[in-house]
């Protein structure tokens, strides 16, 4: 087996998956959010330019005249690069892979801000025209909970900076980030947020708490509820019915969401992700626990795979076994596995 001469980072979106990977910086530049450990004991550095280019003739060589049209930038923050040192990676880039059409990044919004509106300009133009955005919450309340560092405000001031300068935006939304506590201003505020910046796309995950983060601390001494699965697709439906005014794709990927059948483009499918909501949510709640379970043990992808009997009848079998009064936390570790 041919071995990579170039670096590789922990984490790609997952729409990256067939993409070229570039890493241009290691770890996160802010790495203190509540909710994660991906980049836990790593300390954020930006790789060399001599460095980042030589990988890029080195990905050239390994994949032998195989074409990319998407390349992805990893791992935190490519933006936290100086200006001209991103455009001679962006230039080399370009020379070593001519049939690039989209090259992305993540982005966070108080690097972003950092940059003038002609460096983000030159930015998109020399090919990074693509920005993801954990955006998580539009809530105050809930980005300070989970030590995001970030605010509503500055998640706009970035976003409209990206989108002056040509930058097409995904957003991720995590559903149950507020917990019970602040459930109701998570869906509020962060449907108002979206509604203002009209992102290109909107994808949203449902919240599984990793062990070992301060929000599993939270949890633990009670300052932190989180919600069920019925509970998480119920905010779902309420975000999607205050999306008004936009015309974002809306997509429910990772597998770690129930409804992977909410996938479409706003304004012309919101009625009909509403409609699979409420089918949903109007089953019985024998059949709710069924379809919950045999989401998160790979027996069903949709709703319509509860139609396969067996499918169906395993999945009950398994659902016998388990304490009714205990489903909520069966299903909250099962989610932990999915991550």
């Amino acid at each position: 087996m041919q071995h990579l001469n170039f670096q590789q980072g922990p984490i790609r979106p997952p729409s990256e998956a067939n993409s070229l990977l570039i890493r241009t910086t290691q770890g996160c530049p802010w790495n203190k959010c509540s909710f994660c450990t991906l980049f836990k004991g790593m300390d954020f550095s930006i790789r060399p330019v001599e460095e980042i280019k030589k990988d890029i003739w080195a990905a050239k060589a390994f994949y032998k005249g195989r074409k990319f049209e998407t390349c992805f930038l990893q791992d935190g923050d490519s933006f936290a690069m100086e200006t001209a040192d991103l455009l001679e990676v962006l230039k080399t880039l370009k020379e070593a892979f001519p049939d690039l059409k989209q090259i992305s990044s993540y982005g966070r919004a108080q690097t972003m801000s950092k940059k003038s509106a002609e460096e983000m300009k030159a930015i998109c133009d020399a090919g990074l025209n693509m920005l993801y955005c954990g955006m998580e919450s539009g809530s105050i309340d809930v980005l300070k909970k989970m030590k995001k560092g970030i605010t509503p405000k500055s998640i706009l001031k970035s976003a409209q900076h990206a989108k002056q300068a040509g930058m097409k935006m995904m957003t991720f939304i995590i559903l149950g980030l507020g917990g019970k506590e602040l459930s109701d201003s998570h869906v509020r505020e962060t449907a108002e947020l979206l509604n203002q910046i009209d992102p290109e796309e909107i994808r949203v995950l449902s919240l599984a708490v990793k062990p070992g983060t301060e929000l599993d601390d939270m949890v633990q001494n009670g300052s932190f509820t989180p919600l069920s699965e019925v509970e998480m697709v119920q905010e779902q439906q309420t975000l999607i019915e205050q999306l008004n005014g936009i015309s974002s794709k809306f997509g429910n990927f990772h597998s770690i969401n129930l409804l992977m059948e909410i996938n479409g483009q706003l304004p012309a499918d919101k009625s009909q992700f509403l409609s699979t909501i409420e089918r949903f949510l109007s089953l019985p709640l024998e059949k709710q626990y069924n379809f919950i379970l045999g989401r998160r043990i790979h027996y069903y992808n949709t709703m319509d795979d509860m139609h396969n009997q067996l499918y169906f009848d395993t999945v009950q079998r398994e659902l016998a076994k388990a304490n009714v009064e205990v489903l909520d936390d069966v299903f909250y570790q099962l989610r932990q596995r999915m991550i």
